[in-house]
């Protein structure tokens, strides 16, 4: 839609206006208001966290390079603000190494490095965390930093000004409503905004997944089964994952509230996350498997026999949908070689995302940030996970709030002054690269 042909009423007028309430999507609201813009931030749930809170992806990881913490910034304060209200858990610097007993100390709780081949794979900084502490923590934020925010509001179509996003319309429970801003920040997830603009994108699929919990568990005697009965715990967990359709390593993980685990699982295949006809198969398939698998579990699992279903995710868990095709495409071995560009505005675990992947080609005055940011299928996969999603939610709302206090397109935004923006409000940019980067050309590392 053409600004000319808006007919809808317009609620609000931003400089900045952010499509998305999860962890990109608060820390580019939270970012850009720092800066001193106004920002109005649109969430569709009743609540903000996205994936965080109401799909339950329950453990902040993929931030450490080595033993470099990698991820810093907004996600920082989520850390030190849950952990102030007990609703955080991580391993002190002491207990980040590979043993058996920081194994059986920590590793229940998820908080190790994946991608280590070695057994017992080596405890490093990850956060356990609970999802409703998420929704309190981000209600603070948004609150602190003078965000206009509107649940409720689903986004249903961009306004344009010529190539220029202008603002969007939202479908609310009076009708549609139109917001309009100078910049617009697109962290649904799908690249709702980006792709219904006419922005580049590519459609793949990869897992999907309905997380839940269980109350009533008595995490010390299950873990302590399995630790002195290995081979009949194997078994037991083999005939679970199988009933679940599949599962990563370890299908239960301890939280930070007592006797309450949760389950990344379980894992589907062949359904289609931006599909309303896929979806809902999707929840029913899950849900299913969901109450087999408890009954199951109570009458086989030690420490299980008394649990319960606390909840189950509001959200499904979808990895991939759309991906943009932005002005740089990151690529496989882009993450895997570790490749640093000269205009690295946000951290992975060992890997930098050029600010080019956060701009759409053909649409002026719009960001993406998160994990439909510009990459190849095989690329997103190991680079979606929630910090690095953060680090571009916030890289974008800087970039943003520079673009509307020097009257610039974001286009036109120097990358360097973005990464002195991140580093100010305590953020690594990636600006200076690690030592085990792939340099893509000379860079001039400060002293």
């Amino acid at each position: 839609m053409q600004l000319s042909d808006l007919t809808d009423p317009v609620v609000r007028r931003s400089d900045v206006v952010v499509v998305g309430g999860g962890p990109a999507g608060v820390s580019a609201a939270v970012a850009a208001a720092r800066t001193g813009a106004s920002v109005t931030l649109l969430e569709r749930y009743a609540a903000l966290g996205g994936l965080a809170s109401g799909g339950m992806v329950l453990v902040l990881d993929d931030m450490v390079n080595g033993t470099e913490i990698s991820v810093s910034g907004i996600v920082s304060e989520y850390v030190e603000r849950l952990e102030k209200i007990g609703l955080a858990v991580y391993p002190p610097e002491s207990d980040r190494y590979s043993s058996t007993e920081t194994w059986n100390r920590w590793g229940r709780y998820g908080v190790f490095d994946f991608h280590q081949h070695i057994t017992p794979k080596p405890i490093c900084y990850a956060v356990a965390f609970d999802p409703d502490g998420w929704k309190r923590v981000s209600n603070d934020l948004v609150r602190e930093s003078g965000v206009h925010l509107r649940l409720h509001s689903w986004f249903a179509r961009p306004v344009l000004d010529g190539n220029r996003l202008a603002g969007v319309v939202c479908e609310t429970k009076q009708g549609p409503q139109a917001v309009l801003g100078d910049v617009v920040i697109d962290t649904t997830g799908d690249i709702d905004v980006a792709s219904r603009a006419g922005a580049d994108y590519v459609h793949d699929s990869y897992l999907t997944t309905l997380v839940f919990r269980l109350g009533g568990v008595d995490t010390d005697a299950a873990e302590r089964f399995e630790q002195e009965n290995p081979r009949e715990a194997r078994a037991i967990n083999r005939t679970i994952k199988r009933m679940l359709g599949g599962a990563w390593e370890l299908w239960w993980l301890k939280t930070p509230l007592p006797g309450v685990v949760w389950c990344n699982c379980p894992h589907l295949t062949g359904y289609d996350g931006a599909d309303p006809e896929s979806l809902t198969e999707a929840e029913f398939d899950a849900r299913a498997r969901i109450a087999s698998v408890v009954d199951y579990i109570r009458e086989h699992l030690p420490g299980f026999e008394r649990c319960y279903v606390v909840d189950v995710a509001e959200q499904m868990g979808v990895r991939q949908t759309r991906l943009l095709q932005g002005e740089y495409v990151v690529t496989k071995d882009d993450i895997t070689s570790r490749r640093h560009f000269p205009d690295s505005v946000a951290r992975g675990r060992d890997y930098y995302t050029p600010y080019r992947a956060l701009l759409p080609r053909g649409v002026d005055q719009l960001l993406v940030a998160g994990r439909h940011y510009s990459a190849t299928p095989d690329a997103q996969r190991i680079s979606r996970e929630i910090p690095p999603c953060m680090a571009m939610g916030q890289a974008a709302g800087v970039a943003a709030g520079l673009a509307v206090d020097a009257g610039t397109t974001v286009r036109e935004v120097d990358p360097t002054a973005i990464q002195r923006a991140m580093r100010a409000q305590g953020a690594d940019p990636g600006d200076v690269p690690s030592a085990n980067a792939t340099l893509s050309e000379p860079v001039e590392v400060r002293s």
